[in-house]
Order: structure tokens, then sequence, then C-alpha cells
């Protein structure tokens, strides 16, 4: 059972940066696509970012150019470093697991219901 926890969340002004962490353990697959995804309140949740196993990494237009994302292999570690926050940003951000193919079609577009696995999230809030 894998188990994801997300952390780093916080209050910012616009224009500035926080850096997600999500921890992961109990691996179930042999490889991994993992992704960021966030949802603010009455909104759809949408993917952000993800990685698939083979380094390969998609970010969504509203990103592009702002966050990046990451992984640390030795921690087990995702990361999602996000400058030039805007309140836009605003939502509840979470990190999500599923098999890593290699530059997968569910993977690079975000496709969450095909993740097996699903952190609790953190919250991100951008002020004007």
């Amino acid at each position: 059972q894998v188990q994801l926890v997300e952390s780093g969340g916080g209050s910012v002004q616009a224009g500035g940066s926080l850096r997600l962490s999500c921890a992961a353990s109990g691996y179930t697959y042999r490889n991994y696509c993992m992704g960021w995804f966030r949802q603010a309140p009455g909104k759809e949740r949408e993917g952000v970012a993800a990685i698939d196993s083979d380094g390969s990494t998609s970010y969504a237009d509203s990103v592009k150019g702002r966050f990046t994302i990451s992984q640390d292999n030795a921690k087990n570690t995702l990361y999602l470093q996000m400058n030039s926050l805007k309140p836009e940003d605003t939502a509840m951000y979470y990190c999500a697991a599923g098999p890593g193919y290699g530059s997968s079609w569910y993977c690079r577009t975000f496709q969450l219901h095909l993740f097996g696995y699903r952190g609790q999230g953190t919250q991100v809030t951008v002020s004007s």
C-alpha cells in the first residue's frame, strides 16, 4: 500500500515561492508516474505537473515556466517548486502515484483516475 504525505503548503503573497514535498512509502509498482494535482473551491481538480518513470515531465499550460517538478529517489520524495505564484494558484495541492511506463499518455495528460494512490493534500494560499 503506497502512502503519500504532502507538506510545504502555506500562505504567500503574489510573486512569492513555495516548495511542496511529497514523501512516499510502501511502493507497489516497479516504476512510477508521480504527479501533482490541485483543486480550488468550486472548481474541478486539475493536473499541474507530472514526472514519469523515464524522467519525462509535463506541465499544465497555466504553470509552465513557473513550476518545476522533481524527485529525489534516494529520499522517495517528490517536489514541486512553485515560483512567481499568483492568486489563481490558490488551491489544495495533492500528489498522486501510478504505474510508470515511460512517457505514458495517462501520466503526461494527468488522468488522475488512472493513478492508483493520492495523498491528503496541502493547502496553498496566494494573496494579492
